[in-house]
Parts: C-alpha cells; structure tokens; sequence
C-alpha cells in the first residue's frame, strides 16, 4: 500500500468546474419550453452537473459507483447501541447484497463496492472466505478510544488517506464518472462528531445525535466522549491530517483521501451523511475549492451534519429524515440529479419547438 500521497500536492491539483459549462447551461435553461426557474432545484442541478463534466448538455452519470468505508471504532462500546461486532456482520451483508445501500444501488444502478480499512476482525478465522480486494487496503483492526489517546498513529493516518486517494484513482480509472463514499461502522458518528465539533467550534451537546438509537444515559456518555476528544485535539486543529489521526479512524481517513482523490481527477461526488460529511469537512480544509465537486445528497438527521453543510455551503438535494450512512442518502439524490441533467439535454427549446416565448418588456 502507497504511503506516500502529499495532501499538498494532490490539493494542488484541485481546479474548479468549467465556468464556460456552467454559464453555457444557464443559458440554455433559459431559453427551454418552461418559465425561468420553473424546475426549481433541478436547473441548479443540471448547472451544476455541467460545469463539472465540463460539457453542456450534460451527460446522464450512467457509470456511477459507491465504495463503502468499513471500520471500527475504539469508542464503540460505550458509545452505541449495537455492539462491535454487527460492523464485520454488516460488511458480510454488504457483500451478500442484503444492505439497504444494495437495494437502492440496484434502483439506480450503480455498483458497490465494500472494503475493510478498520474492521476489528480475522476474516480468515472468522469466516471461510471474503473477497480479496475487501482487505486489500486494510489499516489496522478496529481504533483506539479517541476520547483518550490518538484514534491512529500519524503513518495510519497517511496509510489510510493515500488509501482512499488511490481507490478513487481506480474507480475513475476503471470508468466512473460520478462517485458516492458510503459508511460501515458501529460507533462511526462519534469519531464524526468529534471532528466535526471540533472543526465548526460547536460543543459536544450541540453535535451528538441518537446515532444507532441511543438511549440518554449513552447519549450523555458520548456526549463526555467527543467533548474529551475533541478537548485532547484541540492543538491540532490547523493540521487535517493531524485530525484524522487524532479523531478519525482509518474509514474517515480513507475516506477524505476518496473525496480529495476524486476532486484532484474532476470526477463530482454526492455525499452521503453526517460521517461522510466529516471527512469531507476535512478534505475541504486540505483544499478549499474540493467543496465544488461535491453535491450534497441528503440532510441527515444527526444534529452536526446541519453544521458540515453550512460550513461547505452546500444544500441538500432531498431530506427524507434519514440517518443510515451507507451511501443511501447520496444514492436517493443520483435518481434526482439525472432527472436534473436530462431535462436540461432533452427539452425543447422554444425556436426548436414553435413555442411563443416570454413577451419581451417594452
């Protein structure tokens, strides 16, 4: 595995979609068989799609893919409603197809893909066989309890970031042209909020959800957790990569090197919740342009997520109430933003359909 990615040099990297896409698909908004703004969010979507394919009309994200980030975390056991050991047991219903992030990539057709950067567990002892690229990146097993010593080492940190760099150079590389990061870990939202709390200086009251389905006697544990963490991180608040060692866990990591990765090759990605949404908060720090390649899928109902979305300036395509991680808010946004894009490349335009246009002021 390559350790040796410069989040210096690959931020370096990071330009900003086509202002010539983006200005060529306004104008083409306006001259389509509907009143201006009639389509409400879609015509900011398929804007925005242009511009970051650098083409207008836009073309459909027909080859789309998630790639689920799997770890666990060393606060989990007091912090969660489910114990550890469901993140290797959901990994294996990942694989199977029996996720909900399966069934809605199905809808959308988008393919999965599931890789273990933390899982506390020996796959060969544990199990007859997993696939080889499961582990393939795999950092470390499980993390330590942020809320008392550093989650990763510093080389973890930068293992697990080039990491997710070098998946989303593949994915791109094998032909994607949209990218979704999804989350597996019981525990996650704590290392999330912690990073979060502490980037958008909001108390820890102000950022722990229910996560799983804690009750308030957990709830106030983890509230004692992420404030203890990010208390113990606070000197590194200048230093993301120093932060993800601190707070993260190799999933989050890996998970802000995909989110940069696929900024740095011009590829756009809809983010999921609120532990996606940490490690793009961190990714944004590397590089402040990062944020214009991402589109914002879903508002989850965890409480720090409303804080990562108005620190990256981003609106929510849809908020169904949810907060199951997994990529699936960013799945239910895709079907929107092709709708978004085919209106733009498929309406008639008033010469070309005979339809009288807006009456000019006179």
């Amino acid at each position: 595995m390559s350790t040796s990615v410069d989040p210096d040099e690959l931020a370096a990297r990071v330009g900003l979609p086509s202002a010539a896409a983006h200005d060529e698909a306004l104008a083409r908004q306006a001259i389509l068989t509907k009143p201006a703004g009639s389509l409400g969010r879609l015509e900011e979507l398929s804007v925005w799609l242009a511009a970051a394919q650098g083409t207008c009309p836009p073309t459909l994200p027909r080859r789309a893919r998630l790639v689920v980030f799997a770890g666990d975390h060393g606060v989990a056991a007091r912090t969660s409603a489910y114990p550890p050991a469901v993140t290797a047991q959901m990994v294996l219903n990942l694989l199977a197809g029996g996720a909900a992030a399966n069934v809605l990539a199905a809808q959308v057709d988008v393919g999965v893909r599931v890789l273990d950067l933390a899982v506390d567990i020996d796959w060969d002892a544990a199990v007859h066989s997993v696939p080889a690229d499961l582990t393939r990146y795999k950092v470390r097993r499980g993390s330590m309890p942020l809320d008392r010593e550093d989650a990763l080492t510093a080389d973890e940190a930068r293992a697990a970031f080039a990491a997710g760099v070098a998946v989303a150079d593949e994915e791109v590389d094998a032909g994607a042209d949209l990218l979704i990061a999804g989350d597996m870990g019981i525990g996650n939202t704590t290392p999330a909020a912690a990073l979060i709390g502490l980037m958008c200086r909001k108390n820890a009251a102000e950022v722990v959800g229910r996560g799983t389905g804690i009750d308030d006697d957990v709830w106030m544990v983890k509230c004692a957790a992420v404030r203890d963490g990010m208390f113990r991180a606070r000197e590194r608040l200048g230093d993301p990569m120093g932060l993800l060692a601190a707070l993260g866990g190799a999933d989050l990591a890996a998970m802000a090197g995909f989110l940069l990765g696929a900024a740095a090759r011009g590829v756009p990605v809809i983010l999921d919740g609120v532990v996606v949404g940490a490690a793009a908060l961190v990714a944004n720090a590397m590089a402040y342009r990062a944020r214009n390649w991402w589109l914002a899928g879903h508002r989850s109902v965890e409480p720090a997520h409303g804080f990562v979305l108005d620190r990256l300036r981003l609106e929510p395509v849809v908020d169904f109430g949810m907060r199951l991680g997994e990529g699936t808010g960013a799945l239910l946004a895709l079907g929107v933003l092709r709708a978004a894009a085919a209106t733009l490349g498929e309406m008639a335009t008033f010469d070309g359909a005979g339809v009288s246009g807006p009456v000019e002021p006179t």
